[in-house]
């Protein structure tokens, strides 16, 4: 079994470093997709050491677009068995993404995420925490599966079916849309309790009120349309260039 790591990233000269630095301490046969989506402080020249390194593809976008694209960007250069998504700053710990994985590699499961709920949260401002608790109990209520972290960024999938999923979203709505389709075709999203450490806003946390609404009306508008069609691999398709202009 090998796991892809898509790692989507956007200004995070900062972390990046101790982020992989975690990542490859992982006891677990890895490939990284390491996608740049047009940072500007300094990223790109981090990336351009690791594109030297074994077992990992970098990618870049010319223009910023959002994390949802940048996942999908990761997608088309997938050769494992799971995908798992890793964020770049932090919050969550590396050191758990083999509890996440868990169900997927023991066959319980095809779709799994690392609930901060069943776990540990450090830091999370209460408007947050309300609002998650909503997009969870939205979830359940409109697709029938109890989920206790909707909006987790530690979702993992196996790589047959999320790069066949015919995924559109462009930035945090990534998480509803790839969170409804799953349930749509019937899968069983397993939970795995991980521990959370939050970040401020100025400490560069993106997300906001926003992206909430955004979030909200994914899940409501993919109950009532049809059912999602899995499409051809996306990691089929010819790869994106690599070089940056």
């Amino acid at each position: 079994m090998t796991l892809s790591i898509i790692i989507p990233i956007f200004n995070e000269v900062e972390l990046l470093p101790t982020v992989l630095e975690r990542v490859r301490r992982l006891s677990i046969p890895k490939q990284l997709i390491l996608v740049d989506d047009c940072s500007t402080d300094g990223t790109v020249e981090i990336l351009k050491r690791e594109e030297k390194a074994p077992d990992t593809v970098v990618l870049y976008h010319s223009r910023n677009q959002g994390k949802g694209a940048a996942i999908r960007t990761g997608l088309t250069a997938v050769a494992g068995d799971i995908v798992i998504i890793q964020d770049a700053d932090l919050e969550y710990d590396p050191v758990e993404i083999p509890e996440v994985i868990r169900p997927i590699a023991e066959g319980r499961a095809r779709v799994a995420f690392g609930s901060r709920f069943m776990g540990r949260i450090i830091g999370m401002r209460l408007p947050n925490r309300i609002a998650n608790w909503i997009l969870a109990r939205t979830a359940s209520l409109l697709y029938g599966q109890r989920l206790s972290d909707e909006a987790t960024a530690y979702k993992a999938f196996a790589s047959d079916l999320i790069c066949r999923m015919p995924l559109r979203c462009k930035r945090f709505e990534f998480c509803p849309e790839v969170t409804a389709i799953a349930l749509r075709l019937g899968e069983r999203i397993a939970e795995a309790p991980i521990s959370y450490r939050a970040r401020r806003f100025e400490e560069g946390k993106k997300i906001g009120w926003r992206d909430f609404i955004t979030a909200m009306r994914y899940l409501i508008s993919y109950r009532f349309r049809p059912c999602p069609q899995l499409i051809e691999p996306v990691n089929a398709r010819p790869k994106p260039s690599a070089p940056r202009p």
